[in-house]
């Protein structure tokens, strides 16, 4: 059996698996059945990914089944199928000790900071296994994409009057888009692609903006006069993360579910005069796994129609840099193991 590294930017290597690994106390062993690929997976093949260092596995993005529940196992019995929360956390610090794990002052994320999912077996926390008796590997290896929209959602705190605007319909700025239409205020989606776009509209999106200069004319046509009450970037495009103190009505909120790597600045009386609230999203809460399970399970948001590529693990080197890598046909892949 293979494990898929990548060793510096641009380049992969497939070499042999280290003898089945054993869980220490409080840990699982799991099998990888499926991985979404990420964006975090295409920066980092591309050297723009930040709290990055080569070489590393990666793969956050993960459907599993339980090989050993361990000492500790958390109600997981073998054969289990699960979903993996990959944000390992310290469980002491000021974000831990008040709820907030996704941002841990010591926080490692599988895949980025520490090896992820592209090998075929793996002990991680029993604790960041959410199973489920009725989703596939394929499925429960997109919670993660549905959670990082989920929580960003949240952040923007959506009241159904309000007018949203998600800019990006890349596989992040979909599930964002898939929560924000939950809500019932009026959505908005703007990209610089009028196939995702185009892509939007079949998923219910009834009102899209080409990226360009009269995009606030567009917003304000929507709007009856009025910008968005709420942009959301998932674009982690610093051009358009600067753009949105312009797309955005007075006493407005911005929410950043996109990062980039560097700075980002912005005009500050335009700032005030608008008395903006501007936020980041990072990760997910563990509740929010199993709500996204949940809604799953009962068929009341999907990913099916997102997946447009899929290769074998063993295939990565090739397929990655080939088809996947730079592709603007790519919404979302997905690697079976």
């Amino acid at each position: 059996m293979l494990q898929i590294t990548l060793d510096e930017p641009g380049k992969f290597s497939a070499t042999a698996t280290a003898p089945e690994p054993r869980p220490a106390p409080g840990e699982a062993l799991v099998r990888v059945h499926r991985i979404g690929v990420c964006g975090t997976d295409l920066h980092a093949f591309a050297g723009k990914q930040p709290f990055f260092s080569y070489p590393r596995i990666l793969g956050h993005e993960l459907g599993v089944e339980v090989i050993d529940p361990g000492t500790e196992p958390h109600g997981l019995k073998a054969g289990d199928r699960c979903s993996v929360e990959p944000y390992l956390n310290c469980g002491r610090c000021i974000a831990c000790r008040r709820g907030k794990p996704n941002c841990c002052t010591e926080l490692k994320v599988m895949g980025v900071h520490v090896d992820g999912g592209m090998r075929p077996l793996l002990t991680l926390p029993a604790r960041k296994l959410h199973r489920s008796a009725k989703l596939d590997y394929e499925q429960l290896a997109l919670v993660e994409t549905l959670v990082i929209g989920a929580r960003a959602v949240e952040r923007a705190e959506p009241k159904k009057e309000e007018f949203v605007l998600v800019i990006g319909a890349g596989p992040i700025g979909l599930s964002v888009i898939q929560f924000a239409l939950v809500t019932g205020a009026t959505l908005a989606v703007m990209d610089i692609s009028e196939a995702r776009l185009a892509f939007c509209r079949k998923l219910g999106v009834k009102r899209t903006v080409g990226a360009g200069p009269d995009a606030a004319a567009q917003l304000k046509a929507i709007g009856g006069g009025d910008l968005p009450t709420i942009v959301i970037d998932a674009t982690g495009n610093p051009k358009s993360m600067t753009g949105t103190f312009d797309l955005v009505a007075h006493g407005g909120r911005i929410v950043f579910v996109g990062l980039f790597q560097g700075d980002l600045t912005f005009n500050d009386p335009n700032f005030h005069r608008r008395e903006l609230t501007v936020c980041s999203s990072r990760n997910a809460l563990p509740g929010t796994f199993r709500d996204i399970i949940a809604l799953l399970e009962a068929g009341k948001i999907g990913t099916r129609p997102w997946i447009t590529h899929r290769f074998k693990l063993a295939d990565t080197p090739t397929v990655f840099p080939r088809d996947i890598a730079g592709n603007p046909a790519v919404l979302k892949a997905v690697i079976e193991v």
